[in-house]
Formats: structure tokens, sequence, C-alpha cells
């Protein structure tokens, strides 16, 4: 396993892991995971080692989007339908 990048590091790269993920956001490793498996948090998915890969600016917003909805009271389904509204636009 790799030594990990500094917070700092993290915070200007373009790319990170599901686990730097949980460092910027506070939102634990199993939840990010389920987000990406219902196709909630988009990734790319690197051939060579199979790891995923999240845009950082966009997988924060999207984090962001899901706490304010979970806030206003919807359910995880109508979270992923509603996401998947929005990209389709």
């Amino acid at each position: 396993m790799g030594r990990q990048r500094s917070l700092e590091v993290i915070q200007q790269a373009e790319w990170v892991t599901i686990g730097e993920l949980v460092r910027l956001t506070n939102v634990r490793y199993s939840t990010l995971k389920f987000y990406t498996e219902e196709g909630m948090i988009p990734f790319e998915q690197a051939e060579e080692n199979l790891t995923r890969r999240y845009r950082r600016t966009e997988a924060i917003q999207r984090i962001e989007e899901i706490r304010q909805l979970r806030l206003a009271g919807h359910s995880i389904p109508e979270i992923a339908e509603i996401l998947r509204d929005k990209q389709d636009r």
C-alpha cells in the first residue's frame, strides 16, 4: 500500500481516491462506496489496477448535493432518481 498523500496535495488534486474523498468530506467509506455503486457519484476506473478515481470538485459537489437532499427528507432511491434526471438534462 502506498504512502498517503497530504491533505494539502489532495485539496489541489484533480483526481482523488475514495479514501481521499473520505478525508475531504468526512463521509464514511461505506457510504461513499454505496453512493458510487448506486451510480450517484461519477468515477473513472483505471484499467491497469481497477482503482476508482473521482474528479475531486465534481465528487465533492455531488456529495454535498446528496447531503442536502437527505436533509430535505428524500430517500436514497428518490435522490438517485433526482440525480439521474438532472444528469439526463
